[in-house]
């Protein structure tokens, strides 16, 4: 894996350099000195997302954890954790229908009650809904433009600042996305209701498939856990992604539990042996006194070329350890620990990613489901 073999000073300073590399010290244009805690805000780097203009942290707020996608969660806890993300400087939140089916958004509404509209910018999708394999998904124009609207009503809002497609490799086809999802997007965007239009996705190759054939303009990518310990994929991408001038966001540094103690949840679609050896160097990094979870938010926060690292959580606990993150590199250890945890159990993987995986699993399900009733994926 590239940069290994540095030593481990050069690669905490790498991170850092990368984390404040054109990234502003001065107070962002989300900034509400009645509602903010000033010292957090300036503490908080910021790069500018694509050629947006919007300034946004470099960590963000996934809303996913409010729809209870991980686990259960507790409701009143989950909005003070958005608020307190806020106040701490965090500006961008990313949601979408299909977290808890309009649970989250519902949710992150109730969080928003009171906070100045200008103090945040949301992030919603499109394209992905009900847990039933034949209701899933859902990229045509009218479902479109209706979802954004119920979007809107969900969260009290007037408008979201970034609509993205969601899990764009669920589609028929590719063509879908381009001539008519994006299309509808670009209406809503005339309209007032989003300002910028985004695409998401897990596999990578999709984001330059779609960015060269579509005629629509495409401000931000999101890709998930393809910036990781375990798979540096996203690499490969982004000075393309850059060159295109589209503001990239990577979510999930711990790739939905992979790279945590807890490990993933059932449904996590990664092969049992990426699970087998996430586990290993979970373990190896706890005997030796690290949290692989804090080790992996650095290793994604210093990720060349992302403009902000999503995390999720409904637990003030994990907000402030996220946070803590931003602030305070890994110690000399911690980054021996996280060099000789890839060496042993990284490394050796033969493949890093499950490309494809979710999407056959899909289309078998969506097959037999004449036959064999309804089914539900994830």
């Amino acid at each position: 894996m590239m940069g290994m073999m540095m030593t481990t000073t050069m690669r905490t300073m790498m991170i850092m350099q990368t984390l404040y590399q054109h990234c502003s010290i001065s107070l962002p244009d989300t900034f509400m000195p009645d509602f903010h805690d000033k010292d957090a805000v300036l503490r908080m780097p910021y790069k500018t997302l694509g050629q947006t203009g919007l300034k946004i942290s470099a960590l963000s707020f996934g809303a996913s954890s409010l729809g209870n996608v991980f686990r259960s969660t507790n409701e009143t806890e989950g909005i003070e954790v958005v608020r307190e993300a806020l106040r701490q400087g965090i500006n961008y939140i990313d949601v979408a229908p299909w977290y808890g089916h309009g649970l989250a958004e519902k949710v992150l509404g109730k969080a928003l009650e009171g906070i100045p509209r200008t103090a945040y910018y949301i992030a919603t999708k499109v394209g992905r809904y009900q847990p039933e394999v034949d209701r899933m998904f859902d990229f045509s124009a009218e479902r479109t433009l209706q979802s954004v609207d119920e979007s809107l009503q969900r969260m009290g809002l007037d408008y979201v600042d970034v609509i993205q497609v969601h899990d764009m490799e669920f589609a028929p086809n590719l063509d879908i996305i381009i001539n008519e999802t994006l299309p509808a997007l670009r209406k809503l965007q005339q309209s007032g209701k989003a300002r910028f239009i985004g695409i998401t996705g897990y596999p990578l190759k999709n984001f330059r498939t779609v960015l060269e054939g579509s005629t629509i303009k495409i401000d931000t990518v999101l890709t998930y856990c393809r910036a990781c310990i375990h798979d540096s994929g996203l690499r490969d991408y982004t000075p393309f992604l850059k060159e295109k001038g589209v503001g990239v966001i990577n979510a999930s540094p711990i790739a939905m539990g992979l790279l945590s103690n807890r490990g993933p949840p059932d449904w996590h679609p990664a092969t049992k042996e990426i699970k087998d050896a996430c586990a290993k160097a979970a373990v190896f990094c706890n005997d030796n006194g690290c949290d692989i979870s804090r080790l992996a938010m650095a290793y994604t926060l210093g990720f060349p070329g992302v403009d902000s690292t999503l995390f999720s959580t409904a637990s003030l606990e994990n907000l402030r350890k996220n946070i803590s993150s931003v602030y305070n590199p890994l110690s000399s250890k911690e980054e021996e620990i996280l060099k000789e945890a890839i060496k042993r159990y990284i490394d050796p993987l033969t493949k890093c990613h499950w490309e494809g995986v979710e999407v056959e699993e899909y289309k078998r399900q969506l097959q037999g489901i004449h036959n064999q009733g309804s089914f539900k994926l994830g």
